[in-house]
């Protein structure tokens, strides 16, 4: 039988990050403590989690991904990091596409020693932005048709809506959507309709169900995190399933563990796994959806129907494979292999 497909559309960045002990003052040149450059973007570092949960041994991997996005064409950092890493991970860059006129998207970022490791981002999409604009393109890259496919939302609205909703409509294809960052302009009911799987933390989840609840008087709208109690995310879960026929609703709540909620019925919060030290927890989320994404997408190629899909066991594994992420320090690199 052939291997599941997994294809994530989505950003891949080059993260240039320089640690300083302040922030200099206007006009003020100061000495800073390291500087790092780093493989990124939500979706090449959702890539690799996916294709490092599926190694079931050092050489094997029971999962196929694919990567879809745009960097920018004769780019250095691309081939000698950003695609080496995701090689690494096991992920088939094809399909990613070489821009002329652009650059690969990049993050510039500041972390400030001296206020508890707060950072400031300068973000610039380049070829992420201008080699992701035509929504029919970008589907037309592959003639494979996936299992899953991952979509974020780093890279222009437009073309992730239209892939999403794209994929809600054939019966072939389960859409998992971390609408991370959501948009201002928020997203479209009909946008949602069908879909597999929505997975939010906690701030996107008040992003999105705001913006809802302007659309749809039955969604809860919650002002703060610390209103989001287990009561409150039933009642959201129940709305999404009932009003947009969403599957699974999972929100990530950090240290408190993850929320589930799937329209069979099944709902319930499970406690994050206890860590000794955190050293970073910059791609915890992104590990989460990877590792969820691999048992989803294992599930779906046996034939099994999506509402029948085992949620919490998923959550579970997802939410031990973060753990180990945040023990370690960095981005991709932190990402744990699924034979570890």
């Amino acid at each position: 039988m052939a291997k599941p497909l997994i294809q994530v559309i989505g950003s891949l960045h080059l993260d240039f990050v320089t640690t300083t002990p302040r922030c200099p003052s206007a006009g003020e040149t100061l000495q800073a403590t390291r500087f790092d450059i780093g493989a990124g973007g939500k979706g090449a570092n959702q890539a690799a989690a996916c294709g490092r949960a599926a190694f079931v041994t050092k050489d094997e991997q029971d999962v196929r991904v694919e990567m879809v996005g745009a960097v920018g064409k004769g780019d250095p950092y691309y081939a000698s990091l950003l695609q080496s890493a995701l090689h690494k991970s096991g992920v088939d860059t094809t399909n990613v596409r070489e821009v002329e006129g652009t650059t690969t998207g990049s993050a510039t970022i500041i972390v400030d020693e001296g206020a508890g490791g707060e950072n400031r981002i300068l973000f610039v999409p380049g070829a992420g932005f201008k080699g992701m604009d035509d929504a029919k393109e970008v589907l037309g890259r592959s003639s494979k048709t996936p299992n899953v496919v991952v979509l974020q939302g780093e890279i222009p609205r437009d073309t992730v809506l239209s892939v999403v909703e794209h994929y809600n409509a054939s019966e072939q294809t389960q859409v998992v959507f971390n609408p991370a960052p959501v948009w201002p302009q928020g997203i479209p009911s009909k946008t949602l309709k069908g879909l597999g799987a929505l997975i939010v933390n906690e701030t996107e989840c008040l992003l999105l169900t705001k913006s809802m609840a302007s659309e749809d008087s039955e969604m809860v709208a919650v002002e703060k995190e610390d209103d989001l109690t287990e009561e409150v995310l039933r009642q959201i879960g129940k709305t999404f399933h009932e009003q947009l026929s969403i599957s699974t609703v999972i929100v990530t709540l950090g240290s408190k563990g993850v929320f589930y909620s799937q329209s069979s019925g099944s709902a319930g919060r499970i406690p994050a796994q206890k860590v000794e030290q955190v050293v970073d927890t910059t791609a915890a989320g992104d590990t989460f959806v990877g590792y969820f994404t691999a048992m989803l997408a294992r599930s779906v190629a046996q034939g099994m129907n999506i509402k029948d899909f085992d949620v919490a066991a998923a959550c579970k594994e997802a939410n031990a494979a973060s753990a180990k992420c945040v023990a370690r320090a960095g981005a991709m690199q932190s990402i744990p292999f699924g034979y570890e």
